[in-house]
C-alpha cells in the first residue's frame, strides 16, 4: 500500500517531499535509521532559543555591574530588549497552543 506518509511504529510521521514545512530543520533519528522532524524538536529549539538570550542578557547585566567600563550601555539595552521580546513571543505562542489545544478537544 503506497501512502503520502510513512507511518513508524512510535506513531511518528515522515514528511515524504523536501518541500513540506520543517523539512530538513531539526531532526531526530528513529528506530529505523531514519531521521524526521518533530514539534516536540521545534518546541525544544525555541525554548532553548529563549533561554540563550536570558542568559545572554543576564551575563552583559552583571558585566555592566562589575565593569562598567567594559560594556556598552547600548549593548545592555539591545540584550534586554532582545530577550523581553524572545519570552513575549514565547508566551504568546504558548498561549496560542493552549487555546488551539482547549478548542480540538471541546470540538464536538
Amino acid at each position: 500500500m503506497n501512502t503520502n506518509l510513512e507511518i513508524l511504529s512510535s506513531h511518528q510521521m515522515l514528511a515524504p517531499k523536501p518541500g513540506h514545512i520543517g523539512f530538513g530543520n531539526t531532526k531526530t533519528t528513529t528506530e529505523t535509521g531514519k531521521s524526521n522532524s518533530t514539534f516536540e524538536n521545534y518546541l525544544l529549539d525555541a525554548i532553548n532559543y529563549v533561554n540563550e538570550k536570558q542568559q545572554a542578557s543576564t551575563d552583559i547585566t552583571q558585566r555592566l555591574v562589575i565593569d562598567p567600563e567594559s560594556v556598552d550601555v547600548h549593548d545592555v539595552t539591545t540584550a534586554m530588549a532582545e530577550a523581553n521580546l524572545s519570552l513575549s513571543i514565547a508566551q504568546n505562542v504558548i498561549d496560542r497552543l493552549t487555546k488551539a489545544w482547549t478548542e480540538i478537544t471541546t470540538t464536538r
